[in-house]
């Protein structure tokens, strides 16, 4: 059974995360996405309330499943024997983090490969950050957002 994580902090969930999730279940048997911790990024919304948001967005994938972690994605790997990362990558500066982000998962677990996808190209320039601005100006994210949780989006980011 092939199996892979798409580890992410999703904070808000997009919709160029749902294509990439999409697509994943396609390529693999069972698809772990998993909130993790970003020491550079202030999160807006809670593990938990990112994990309920995403599960709701991806209920209809069978093959696929949600939780958070706080440990290193190689070591979530590691635990749930998982050999491939899967990273989505909308341009050049997605490239230089996530060939760093490479080079140390190598160098910690050899075993485990990275899978870059890219992103439809609709979906190229959506970014969270850019959803949280535009959410913070009032201007209509529905293009950039699953349906699902747009509202809990719009609700969360007024505060």
């Amino acid at each position: 059974m092939k199996k892979a994580v798409y580890p992410g902090s999703f904070d808000p969930f997009s919709n160029g995360h749902l294509d990439i999730v999409k697509r994943a279940a396609h390529l693999f048997d069972e698809v772990h996405i998993l909130v993790s911790y970003n020491l550079n990024k202030k999160s807006n919304f809670t593990k938990d309330e990112r994990v309920q948001m995403i599960k709701k967005c991806v209920s209809n994938l069978k093959n696929v499943t949600v939780q958070a972690f706080d440990g290193l994605v190689v070591q979530y790997c590691k635990q749930n024997n998982i050999s491939i990362i899967i990273r989505g990558l909308r341009n050049y500066s997605d490239y230089e983090n996530e060939f760093s982000l490479f080079q140390y998962n190598r160098d910690i677990a050899p075993g485990i490969e990275t899978l870059l996808l890219l992103p439809s190209t609709k979906n190229q320039f959506v970014s969270s950050s850019a959803i949280k601005e535009l959410v913070t100006f009032g201007c209509d994210i529905s293009k950039y957002v699953p349906k699902a949780i747009e509202e809990e989006i719009i609700e969360k980011l007024k505060k």
